[in-house]
């Protein structure tokens, strides 16, 4: 028998009574986003150590600290203007931002006054969550329900690999359907064309058509070169799980993204690339541009010579450097994406020890 949410396991199981098997982004979207039942839309996500799964917010305030500093170099970099707009997609609790913000108001006050960030969450639970965990900035920020025009930079954190993908093959689908009481996985021949990750796809469309001007970082887990099919990874509790049809609605299902798929649909849209490398060499690139970052506050803010609070010696900073650098923790894990869209600047200090991202993600042009 499956196990999971029983009315979400019925409600599936119904649609596939009615109209046969479902392709599996479907049944992906109602484990994660059904609005009532889903895993995230539901606000039953859990991080840290106490959750299902540990990620880079979870090590600590290091983690918003560093990328604070980079999008304050995007600032720079586009004039310092005074429409600048950080906007986060898949913000789960808010803790990334309290610690990007907190950051930005003590160590950059310029750069904190021309900013405004607002936070795409069309969950109201996860909104009234946010809500909450930034009160202290709510003159900065802001809810959308979807993206809006935009001048500065988006980021991201593991969402791409949260977005439903179809599960296609060597020219075959794999749809979910049922064998008596249990959902099991039926194949298909594929009519026609079809993408398996349309949903990331679509989700780059809606970034380039409104970044004005700016950067996009995406941080995420994936392959940087397209391969058949992505493997679905199913989480709980810090446990991988043998299938996507186990605690359905009660943990977390993910894909690898697939990076040059990505790339190629955002320079289609006019988007160029700013950078791709593993979040070690990524954030060793931050600390390496501005070293005192890790030493505290200073007043002179040429070079954003201003940073993070009383770092230096600090043994929990320590800690959360092995975790997100490590090759062995999160910094080979990850990847992080840089696109930019009419900034006329050179490369990111957190792309500076990246090596050429065309060859790394196997683009031709």
């Amino acid at each position: 028998m499956n196990t999971g949410n029983p009315d979400l396991i019925r409600l599936i199981r119904t649609e596939i009574e009615k109209h046969g098997p479902v392709s599996f982004a479907w049944f992906m979207q109602q484990a994660l986003y059904h609005p009532e039942h889903g895993y995230y839309s539901s606000g039953r996500c859990a991080i840290g150590r106490r959750g299902d799964y540990f990620t880079n917010v979870s090590v600590g305030p290091l983690f918003g600290q560093l990328l604070a500093a980079q999008f304050a170099e995007v600032w720079e970099r586009l004039g310092k203007i005074d429409n600048f707009e950080i906007v986060e997609q898949g913000t789960h609790d808010g803790q990334f931002a309290h610690d990007a913000l907190e950051w930005a108001q003590k160590c950059v006050p310029e750069f904190f006054e021309a900013l405004r960030y607002r936070i795409v969450e069309p969950f109201p639970i996860l909104q009234e969550r946010q809500q909450r965990m930034l009160e202290a900035f709510r003159e900065k920020v802001e809810w959308r329900d979807s993206l809006q025009p935009f001048v500065g930079v988006h980021f991201s954190n593991e969402l791409l690999d949260a977005i439903p993908v179809r599960l296609i093959s060597d020219g075959k689908e794999k749809f979910v359907g049922l064998d008596g009481d249990k959902f099991v996985f039926v194949e298909r021949p594929v009519h026609g064309e079809w993408t398996f990750n349309q949903g990331a796809l679509d989700w780059i469309d809606s970034v380039a058509a409104n970044l004005q001007r700016g950067y996009v970082i995406a941080i995420d887990y994936g392959r940087s070169s397209d391969e058949s099919q992505s493997n679905v990874q199913v989480r709980a509790q810090h446990r991988n799980l043998d299938s996507p049809f186990d605690q359905i609605g009660y943990a977390d299902t993910t894909t690898h993204v697939l990076w040059q798929s990505i790339v190629e649909r955002a320079q289609a849209n006019g988007l160029r690339i700013a950078g791709f490398t593993d979040q070690h060499h990524f954030l060793t690139g931050i600390i390496s541009t501005w070293p005192e970052l890790l030493q505290g506050c200073s007043e002179d803010l040429t070079a954003l010579s201003s940073h993070v609070p009383s770092a230096g010696g600090d043994l929990g900073i320590k800690r959360q450097l092995q975790t997100l650098l490590h090759p062995e923790m999160l910094g080979r894990a990850f990847q992080v994406l840089g696109l930019e869209k009419d900034s006329g600047a050179p490369r990111l200090a957190g792309f500076k020890f990246g090596r050429d991202p065309k060859s790394e993600l196997g683009l031709t042009q």
